[in-house]
């Protein structure tokens, strides 16, 4: 199933699917928010902007903006052919 990163919840693994067109997806990428990479959401400010999610062993900082424009397959549920 797919879902924004923006709506994950600390704790959870979930897949990069895909990367909406904007002027900030070569930069995500480049910061290794690559198709198929396994990403954790560790923790969400008090507020709830920005989160830190593990990439490959180190934390990165997303702004809810920005995480709302990567999709990804939670972990553990299916694809969702339809």
């Amino acid at each position: 199933m797919q879902k924004l990163l923006s709506t994950i919840r600390p704790g959870q693994h979930v897949t990069v699917a895909s990367i909406q067109d904007s002027f900030l997806k070569p930069k995500l990428m480049e910061m290794g928010l690559v198709i198929g990479k396994e990403i954790e959401v560790l923790f969400c400010a008090p507020l709830g902007d920005p989160i830190a999610i593990d990439v490959q062993g180190y934390v990165l900082s997303l702004r809810l903006e920005e995480a709302a424009l990567i999709q990804v397959n939670v972990a553990g549920q299916s694809k969702d052919f339809s």
